[in-house]
């Protein structure tokens, strides 16, 4: 699904004009994307949670010059599915 699919079945849900419909998802995504960026976690209760984890610094083959190298510590968003959504998903 798309996001444009996503905000179409708001719409069709919700009875909200797509343009409301819009402004809603992008409400939503904006304010899971603020939370992580601050170091939040943001957890939506039957659906799952989003959260922010940290990548050690290793070390990778650069597959053109086949030598190793190594990648940078860095942080990943990472979400891990609710009970409920993963019980859905295996119905």
């Amino acid at each position: 699904m798309t996001k444009t699919e996503l905000i179409s079945a708001v719409a069709e849900k919700t009875e909200f004009t797509k343009k409301n419909a819009e402004a809603a998802v992008n409400a939503v995504v904006t304010a899971i994307t603020e939370a992580l960026v601050s170091g939040e976690k943001v957890s939506i209760v039957g659906f799952g949670t989003f959260e922010v984890r940290d990548r050690k610094e290793k070390k990778v083959l650069n597959p053109q010059t086949k030598q190793m190298m190594t990648a940078p510590a860095s942080k990943a968003p990472a979400f891990k599915a609710g009970q409920a959504l993963k019980s859905a998903v295996n119905k």
